[in-house]
């Protein structure tokens, strides 16, 4: 099953679904960006729009995006705000669901999907206006490395979603490759417990033009 039809699949009970690796996410970009200020955002993985509400609240222009028309769906009837366009899209291809520059744009939960990071940086950074930001929010590398990967339950039994380990020098340098400097990283727990693995990686990168926040 490819990426695009698990997530087809999931998408009618992904909501609703015990997800802590879904709801820390949620919750780290929220902290990250309330760190930052931009007034467009380029959402890159919007799913069922978990995201999107915060995203609208704090940007004069959003574009979601996801590979997943199911997902997208969901999404779309969650808001009808002028400023909020949905597109269905593989980013591994090239970016032609973007015609314009945007102050962030924001990867949750979807590079560890990506084989090869160095094209989406290389788009993710094309995409920006100078001193504007890209987020990433994904399931740690040490979470990956015991095994852990996107996965749901149906009827025909436990779906796993094809996932890639990416280490954190991945990131950074698929990052730097293409002009953009880290300038915050973090790591965040399950109920903040710090004796165990941490369960969501988060990085923030700058294109250069701007003023280095901290996280």
């Amino acid at each position: 099953m490819s990426v695009q039809q698990a997530y087809n699949q999931w998408a009618s009970q992904y909501d609703t679904n015990l997800n802590k690796t879904r709801d820390l996410e949620a919750q780290v970009l929220r902290a990250v960006l309330s760190a930052i200020s931009f007034d467009s955002c380029l959402e890159i993985g919007c799913g069922t729009g978990k995201n999107t509400a915060w995203l609208m609240q704090q940007a004069g222009r959003v574009t979601a995006v996801d590979f997943s028309e199911e997902m997208l769906s969901l999404a779309r009837t969650k808001t009808d705000a002028g400023h909020v366009t949905f597109r269905q899209a593989d980013i591994k291809q090239p970016w032609a669901f973007r015609n314009d520059r945007y102050d962030l744009v924001s990867f949750s939960l979807v590079l560890e999907h990506i084989e090869n990071l160095d094209p989406v940086f290389a788009e993710a950074a094309a995409a920006l206006h100078p001193g504007g930001h890209v987020y990433i929010g994904e399931l740690h590398p040490f979470k990956q490395y015991t095994g852990s990967k996107a996965r749901f339950d149906t009827e025909a039994g436990q779906q796993v979603v094809e996932c890639f380990n990416h280490h954190v020098s991945d990131f950074i340098q698929a990052a730097k490759k293409h002009g953009l400097q880290p300038v915050g990283l973090t790591e965040h727990f399950d109920d903040g417990d710090r004796t165990t693995l941490p369960r969501i990686l988060a990085i923030l990168f700058q294109k250069p033009g701007g003023i280095n926040p901290r996280l």
